[in-house]
């Protein structure tokens, strides 16, 4: 059983920054979803736990930074430059199964509860 619990958010202004954090049960290839107001899931950024590969929604590159402490077993998005865009629940998530990257929601099998990040312009 994986359990993920996000922490960080908050509200901020625009261009300021944020540290998301996802303390995970065990170890796997993970990622970072987001869900504004009316609007579906989104991916936003993926990691290769064994690795640190990373890859990025092109929403996101240039500001955010995906990033996991394998000692403390915990992943990070790191986020700079924030918009009113960013607003949104995030979402930690984990896959069950080997293989990255992955960008679908439908690929991933635990999820945290999320965190809120408000931007406000």
């Amino acid at each position: 059983q994986v359990q993920l619990v996000e922490s960080g958010g908050g509200l901020v202004q625009a261009g300021a920054s944020l540290r998301l954090s996802c303390a995970a049960s065990g170890r796997y290839n993970m990622g970072w979803f987001r869900q504004a107001p009316g609007k579906e899931r989104e991916f936003v950024a993926t990691i290769r736990w064994s690795t640190g590969s990373s890859y990025y929604a092109d929403s996101v590159k240039g500001r955010f930074t995906i990033s996991r402490d394998v000692a403390k077993n915990t992943l990070y998005l790191q986020m700079n430059s924030l918009k009113p865009e960013d607003t949104a629940v995030y979402y930690c998530a984990a896959r069950s199964r080997t293989g990255w990257p992955t960008i679908s929601e439908q690929e991933y099998a635990y999820w945290g509860q999320g965190t809120q990040v408000t931007v406000s312009s």
